[in-house]
């Protein structure tokens, strides 16, 4: 009998779209690694495309329908028709969720590796900043060498918040969906230590210069009256040697 048939193939076709449903739509999923977000991406794109690979099924079962409803009479075509649109709907609505779906997770995957990478931005900053507070640890020289270590650290130190403000926005757009939660919370608390610590370090070292800068211009003014006095000095000696004036007729500073 060809009802029996169509309501077969019919039948068949809504058992696969609720399996696809449960399987994919329904259980709820939890994404505790990168490893488990990148399976669920790949496994909602292959569902996604299997669903699409079923419109050519769910053509032939319309075509069948429709034929059949062509030529049998019209005590069998209110429940036969009423069962094609059914199929029809759900199958729509199965292939727009799947590919929703698909995309979201597309997009948290983007995020994700996002994060990542501004993870890594600033963490080579922060090393630029390691080192820089190592070469900076004991300059050596006067004041403008030390003027110089000052504002190369400074220039460092001179870094956008742009990043830290992404990596922020980020974490609190995956971690709100209870996505990676708790891998993120532990790279943000190791970044953010990281950097409270690296930029209480830079300002210690910045005041540290700035009074090296100072004692060090002391240093400069003092060793320059000296040498200024020394001069005088040498320059009156040498006129008491030219006229040869004895030492003991010379103040006693002279002699």
């Amino acid at each position: 009998d060809k009802t029996v048939s169509l309501r077969k193939d019919l039948s068949e076709m809504h058992e696969w779209i609720t399996q696809a449903e449960e399987e994919y739509l329904e259980r709820d999923f939890e994404y505790k690694t990168p490893e488990e977000l990148q399976k669920a991406v790949e496994e909602l794109k292959r569902a996604k495309e299997e669903a699409l690979q079923k419109e050519v099924k769910v053509k032939l079962i319309t075509d069948s329908v429709n034929n059949f409803i062509a030529k049998a009479p019209p005590a069998a075509h209110e429940a036969l028709k009423k069962e094609l649109d059914v199929l029809i709907t759900s199958y729509q609505q199965l292939c727009s969720r799947l590919n929703g779906k698909w995309k979201t997770l597309e997009e948290v995957w983007a995020c994700w590796r996002e994060l990542l990478s501004y993870l890594d931005a600033e963490n080579k900053w922060l090393n630029e900043i390691e080192l820089k507070l190592k070469a900076t640890e004991n300059v050596q020289g006067g004041a403008e060498e030390i003027s110089e270590s000052l504002d190369s650290l400074e220039r460092l130190m001179r870094h956008p918040e742009d990043n830290r403000n992404q990596i922020r926005e980020l974490a609190q757009t995956l971690t709100d969906g209870g996505i990676l939660d708790e891998l993120i919370n532990e790279k943000l608390e190791k970044f953010n230590t990281r950097w409270e610590e690296l930029q209480q370090e830079a300002v210690r070292r910045q005041k540290s210069l700035e009074q090296s800068i100072q004692s060090a211009q002391e240093t400069d003014k003092t060793l320059r009256l000296v040498q200024e006095s020394l001069a005088g000095i040498d320059k009156q000696l040498a006129a008491y040697a030219a006229d040869r004036v004895d030492a003991a007729q010379v103040p006693q500073e002279a002699q």
